[in-house]
């Protein structure tokens, strides 16, 4: 069985590849933009971002530069963003001063936040999840590709009269693509490629996927857990979403059954609009009702769509799964027959659905883009959060003792 290192994937012919690659060279990467590039100034008050997000029904913003000279933007604001600021909120009353000192920028917040406005500009990509790229107007897909499957969640793409200008002054931006965008591309071009749909047709079992059968790799809580806990996994762990276990505890994942999953995106739709910390100490299963009842409020069916696999599950069906949610992942269970909401509960049926794993965007997209013989390491950025994450603890431990 694959473990996500040694086992080959399933991969195409020599002859077949170049034919995909070749394919996918002559598709600019603006023809998948699926969304505007929405701006707010650097001095924007982080709460009225978070009310641009929700208003414009968008997952990102840009940020203006102060000197335009330098650059149009000096970064990105989005939901992940929104849960490691609302978390740092929650949590700054039990940090030491030996940790403000050893991090200059939440010592900078925290400031602002007291001196009563904490500007957008100091939260920008502060879950470390969210940087800025940027791609000319005459990228190609592959060069999104590359971008995608080491871990980036959105592309820039400048207009067509700033590719080739060195003047920064001037670049301007046609809107932003995101990695969900280039995963249904390659979904929609399998039925005109045979090569494509029997790829797209091979189970996850027998695919290279770094955390398919790796239960440690899966970041969970107990559903009885509070939607703090939730945000602190979240961004501690450096993850968009997390699984909710039924009574997990302290156990290992597998000994706990999937109830659904709760996401960053989830965090800013709910928690920001509730304007009270009430809704931090709410147990996630009530937290799940609350994600889930508005699916069912317009004529009384259960929408919601549920989060995970199983690992005979193909390719396709797990990108058709996981372009159906919000989050960027979906969770390997034993068993996922049972895996389909109930229509008299608004909690799923759990009984066989023990996880084993978790596949996310990034991994299918390094999938592809070793189709395209590029060499990228979807773990790379994780391990880099999950790394800094630790030094912050370690920082946190020494300054308790």
């Amino acid at each position: 069985m694959a473990d996500g290192h040694d086992s080959p994937p399933v991969f195409a012919s020599n002859d077949e590849s170049e034919e995909w690659i070749s394919r996918w060279k002559a598709v600019c990467a603006k023809d998948l933009i699926d969304s505007p590039v929405f701006e707010v100034d650097a001095d924007t008050a982080v709460e009225d971002a978070c009310e641009a997000l929700l208003s414009n029904d968008t997952s990102c913003l840009a940020i203006r530069s102060r000197d335009q000279s330098t650059s149009p933007y000096l970064g990105l604001f989005d939901f992940a963003d929104v849960n490691a600021f609302l978390k740092l909120a929650a949590t700054q009353h039990t940090m030491h001063p030996d940790e403000l000192q050893d991090n200059p920028r939440v010592g900078r917040i925290i400031a602002a936040a007291k001196a009563g406005k904490v500007p957008v500009e100091f939260v920008s990509n502060l879950s470390e999840k969210n940087p800025l790229h940027t791609l000319p107007n005459t990228s190609t897909i592959v060069e999104l590709l590359e971008l995608f499957s080491r871990g980036a969640h959105r592309v820039l793409i400048m207009s067509s009269n700033d590719s080739d200008s060195n003047d920064n002054y001037s670049q301007s931006f046609v809107g932003l693509v995101t990695d969900r965008s280039l995963l249904s591309y390659f979904h929609s071009q399998a039925p005109e490629t045979p090569a494509l749909q029997q790829f797209l047709s091979s189970p996850l079992q027998t695919l290279s996927l770094p955390s398919f059968s790796l239960r440690a790799a899966v970041v969970f809580c107990s559903s009885r857990d509070t939607v703090l806990d939730a945000m602190r996994k979240m961004s501690d762990e450096g993850v968009s979403s997390v699984a909710v276990l039924e009574d997990a505890g302290a156990a290992p994942p597998v000994n706990g059954a999937l109830l659904s999953a709760v996401s960053v995106t989830d965090i800013g739709r709910i928690v920001v609009p509730a304007q009270s910390k009430q809704v931090l100490s709410m147990p996630l299963h009530q937290f799940i009702s609350q994600i889930k009842a508005p699916d069912g409020f317009t004529d009384g069916a259960d929408r919601y769509p549920v989060y995970s696999v199983s690992a005979g599950s193909t390719l396709r069906y797990t990108i058709e799964k996981i372009l159906a949610t919000t989050a960027h992942r979906v969770f390997v269970t034993e068993d996922s027959a049972a895996a389909s909401p109930s229509s008299s509960s608004v909690l799923l049926s759990t009984a066989s659905l023990h996880l084993r794993g978790v596949v996310s965007i990034v991994d299918l997209l390094s999938l592809f883009a070793r189709l395209a013989n590029l060499d990228v390491d979807p773990t790379r950025m994780q391990r880099h959060r999950r790394a800094s994450s630790a030094s912050t603890s370690s920082r946190s431990s020494r300054s308790a003792r």
